[in-house]
């Protein structure tokens, strides 16, 4: 499993938050162009937002492609505890999503 976007910049300090949380150390990961996967196959490709969806280079080969829009966390204005609660429910709801979506090809 691979995650990149279509304008990385840098791990969230929010995001790192609300994954440790739940036990989930990301402060090493790093975010990533998906040109760096275009010459790799993949079984799946999920775009998680309208914008990746459109402007998302097209991979070739047998891939599934799946969509779901989520809100992008990096769009809200607010005090650092509403982002929080921003992060805190997009993790959520992605992990809601992913579950149910690792259920559907077992």
């Amino acid at each position: 499993m691979e995650s990149a976007g279509t304008k990385p910049s840098v791990v969230r300090t929010e995001a790192i938050t609300v994954m440790q949380e739940l036990a989930i150390d990301i402060r090493g990961h790093r975010s990533k162009h998906v040109d760096e996967f275009a010459d790799r196959p993949f079984d799946y490709i999920i775009t998680v937002c309208d914008n990746a969806r459109e402007s998302c280079p097209v991979f070739l080969g047998e891939a599934q492609k799946l969509h779901h829009n989520f809100k992008d966390p990096a769009t809200v204005l607010g005090s650092d505890e509403q982002l929080l609660a921003v992060c805190r429910h997009v993790r959520d709801e992605l992990r809601d999503y992913l579950r149910e979506f690792t259920l559907s090809v077992i």
